[in-house]
């Protein structure tokens, strides 16, 4: 009797639960929105401006940023979990886009010519 009421219970959290997330469609929806994303991303590597302006690396980096947000929020369904995972994902993105804007500032204005360095 008692594993009948803890099955009712766990029925009733897990319904509870999936009325949540999204359905077939908001998926749908997000992975057309990825795909755009994409096609802008190696759009942009064949626009000139961009590489003379040297704004190329920053905004790949901030189309990656998007995309790695929306993979990890709908779904990995981090969106719908409990948001100290939330803070863990975004203090490591955090973390990683700072590491990549420093060494991308690095070799930016203060360029290193290797080869001289090597005869």
């Amino acid at each position: 009797m008692a594993h009948g009421a803890d099955r009712l219970a766990h029925e009733a959290g897990h319904g509870e639960h999936s009325a949540e997330h999204p359905g077939e469609r908001k998926y749908i929806e997000i992975a057309l929105i990825l795909l755009a994303i994409t096609i802008f991303e190696v759009a942009i590597y064949y626009i000139q401006w961009v590489h003379d302006k040297g704004l190329l690396v920053p905004v790949l980096i901030a189309m990656s940023a998007i995309k790695f947000t929306m993979v990890v929020g709908f779904f990995m369904h981090l969106k719908f979990d409990d948001k100290r995972l939330t803070m863990t994902f975004v203090t490591g993105l955090f973390f990683a886009f700072s590491i990549i804007m420093a060494l991308y500032a690095l070799f930016h204005w203060h360029h290193i010519d290797y080869a001289a360095n090597l005869l």
